[in-house]
């Protein structure tokens, strides 16, 4: 069992820091030792109550995993857009699977959160139910490329743990298997106890991979 991040980002209504750090307590008080988070959720706004919340903790008793392909830049002439994320940090988003792009997402994850280390990267919405097709090709091109170096290096400097997709198609996390080693993949609202395809078709590949 893990803690997802997005609704302390203000995910479809506000919340509080207050309300954050309490419901990260009290999951800590259920035993929960995992938490996921990501650049996007609340643009930034997640990793920052995250963080806040975890460091109360040694840091060695629990998990947490953070995404990258998202980076936050600042205008300083205009705020983002309205989101599914209700009343944001005023960083707008843009996305980038290229080796830099990688390692910025990062250590700028690694600010937010006030922490020296995440166990677990993932990949963010590598994904062609968000991106229109061609875009789509064209990141998957550059990750494969460029992208997978920078998550291969930090794993094998023992920076990070594991790496990883979050996204919503299996099959994507099948095409990326066909060029890099992973340890885990999180699909999005697409593996629950309605709707199943992946334990056919994916859970058998990382079975093989294991």
């Amino acid at each position: 069992l893990g803690f997802g991040g997005a609704s302390i980002g203000n995910l479809y209504e506000k919340s509080t820091a207050e309300a954050a750090q309490k419901a990260i307590h009290a999951s800590w008080e259920l035993g929960i030792r995992y938490f996921d988070t990501a650049p996007e959720y609340g643009h930034g706004l997640s990793e920052h109550r995250m963080g806040d919340a975890l460091r109360e903790f040694a840091r060695d008793d629990y998990v947490l995993s953070t995404k990258v392909g998202d980076l936050l830049y600042a205008r300083h002439d205009t705020l983002p857009p309205e989101t599914k994320f209700i009343d944001k940090l005023p960083f707008h988003l843009t996305h980038d699977y290229s080796y830099d792009g990688i390692m910025r997402a990062f250590e700028n994850s690694l600010h937010r959160l006030g922490l020296h280390r995440v166990d677990i990267l993932l990949v963010h919405d590598l994904d062609p139910i968000i991106h229109e097709q061609k875009k789509y090709e064209a990141y998957f091109k550059t990750y494969v490329e460029s992208g997978y170096k920078a998550l291969a290096e930090l794993r094998a400097q023992g920076v990070i743990r594991a790496v990883g997709f979050g996204v919503k198609k299996w099959q994507v996390c099948a095409d990326a298997m066909k060029y890099g080693d992973y340890d885990c993949f999180m699909l999005q609202g697409n593996y629950t106890l309605l709707e199943q395809p992946a334990l056919d078709t994916f859970l058998p590949l990382c079975v093989q991979k294991k």
